[in-house]
């Protein structure tokens, strides 16, 4: 029988889990969701319960759709959404509902911390600069306002680590999901005193990290009497979406980066080197021996949507819904405007912004308008906005000495043909299109095969696993014309960076 990789990714929304043949084809996939509470305002929260219940009933739709899966499944990795607040018992049981990456109740536990140690000593010691993004200040929250849960707390977990122990028994944590704590030092990989002893840890109670690809367990008969896997299979550190992500992507060398983009965007950028820029958030990749920069951006799909859920003629898209994606039709009446959408310039800061410019009072903003502005015209600056602020984050990343030479498209903004072309074009670099694109638990698969011998090298091995469908080429007309307007998008920000601070303390 040919072997099989299981590849699982709890994301924001639901769980994944897809079968692989060692060559990187598809042979099944299952999607469940599951719900994400929101307390209050900057306050969000999920149940770890839903992530395994969900897991398990994902896990069995995959193997139902192909012979005989169980018996030739030969290794299992989880990836996850990150970073998480997730404390267990001695059990690992959830003590109460984990504070997701989106969750930002923690932003005065950061201002304390950057007090008490320096914010830029945080940033020289853990590679990335103190915010409410990880779990350090979630921590310190945690202890501040929870103190008799606190005081019941044996494990911070990641979710990778608490679905790995309902599957092995074993608990454990991969390089990027620990650096993402913000408790580690990024260059030798030391726990630090000072950052622990700020968000009341003790260090014992952060599982033995591992490389993602390592084997940290095998499947018990309790699990397998769960999920329908055969008892014994090798289970894997595993990894950060992102990083999963990135290898799916083929992002394996410098030059070569990729970008996810959906609600939000992600740029990975790849480094040999432990590049640390405070603009990005720095992490190792899934692959050994490589770091990566992520640039990520709130809400560049989010913006699209906003405006056709608000403004959208839906009486004329009605009787296509059914038979076409709804963001396709309406971003499709943006092709009739040429670039630079009649004058009109977007800022996609509709929530605020983390990469690079880290500023939760930043909006969006439609300057230019005016009473001949056509709705199309709106569209498309939205899209050529959320591309410009993609590449003022390759910018960033080539001002800190990583390359960027071409960009490949992941995620579910890959599909649109318009807003791929209008990203060459603003970037002025190669678009490419991988083949499938099924999301990370085709780089959880890989890291199967890597924990397992199966690949000698995985930059050789994702070349020829990672077909590239489409390429975008910059039109090098339109390319000049965004150069002249890119300089403007930024002063624009620039510009109105007090006033969004005023407005937010006049609200």
């Amino acid at each position: 029988m040919s072997q099989l990789f299981l590849g699982i990714d709890v994301g924001t929304t639901g769980v994944k889990a897809a079968l692989f043949t060692p060559e990187g084809h598809l042979e099944a996939v299952n999607a469940i969701e599951y719900p994400t509470q929101h307390l209050h305002p900057g306050w969000v929260e999920q149940n770890p319960e839903d992530w395994w219940q969900a897991t398990c009933t994902a896990i069995r739709g995959a193997l139902a759709a192909v012979s005989q899966a169980a018996e030739r499944i030969v290794g299992v990795a989880v990836s996850s959404q990150a970073p998480t607040l997730l404390v267990t018992d001695a059990n690992g049981t959830a003590l109460r509902p984990a504070l997701i990456w989106m969750d930002r109740r923690a932003d005065a536990e950061v201002e304390q911390m950057s007090a008490m140690l320096g914010a830029e000593n945080i940033t020289r010691i853990t590679g990335n600069r103190p915010d409410a993004f990880y779990v350090a200040a979630k921590m310190r929250w945690f202890w501040q306002h929870e103190p008799e849960l606190h005081a019941q707390t044996r494990w911070f977990l990641q979710i990778p680590g608490y679905i790995n122990y309902h599957l092995t028994g074993e608990f454990t944590l991969d390089h990027a999901h620990a650096a993402l704590l913000q408790l580690r030092d990024y260059a030798t990989g030391a726990w630090s005193a000072a950052l622990c002893a700020a968000c009341g840890v003790d260090p014992s109670q952060l599982p033995r990290v591992l490389p993602g690809h390592q084997i940290q367990g095998e499947v018990t008969r309790a699990a397998a009497e769960l999920t329908g896997l055969r008892p014994g299979t090798p289970v894997m550190a595993g990894t950060v979406d992102g990083a999963a992500a990135a290898v799916e992507a083929g992002v394996a060398e410098e030059g070569t980066a990729a970008e996810m983009t959906g609600t939000s965007t992600v740029l990975l950028v790849p480094n040999a080197r432990g590049v640390i820029e405070p603009a990005f958030i720095a992490m190792p990749h899934a692959l050994p021996g490589l770091h990566l920069l992520l640039g990520a951006m709130v809400s560049s799909g989010a913006s699209v949507n906003w405006f056709r859920d608000n403004f959208g003629h839906w009486e004329l898209l009605e009787s296509e819904r059914l038979q076409e994606n709804v963001f396709e039709i309406f971003v499709r009446e943006a092709e009739g405007v040429a670039a630079g959408s009649e004058g009109v310039l977007f800022l996609p800061y509709m929530m605020g912004e983390r990469s690079p410019i880290w500023h939760t009072n930043a909006r969006g903003v439609l300057f230019g308008l005016s009473l001949a502005t056509s709705r199309s015209a709106v569209i498309r600056a939205i899209l050529e906005g959320t591309a410009f602020a993609l590449r003022h984050n390759v910018e960033v990343a080539r001002q800190a000495g990583v390359p960027v030479r071409e960009i490949r498209s992941v995620g579910g903004g890959a599909r649109n043909r318009l807003w791929n072309q209008i990203k060459a074009d603003v970037l002025g670099i190669p678009v490419l299109l991988p083949e499938t694109s099924v999301g990370a638990p085709f780089g959880d698969a890989v890291l199967v095969g890597l924990g397992l011998g199966i690949y000698d090298d995985p930059v050789i091995a994702l070349k020829q696993m990672v077909r590239i469908k489409t390429v975008y080429e910059p039109d090098r007309q339109r390319q000049t014309h965004y150069d002249h307007l890119y300089p403007i998008f930024r002063n624009l920000y620039e510009h109105l960076r007090e006033d969004f601070d005023a407005l937010a303390e006049a609200q």
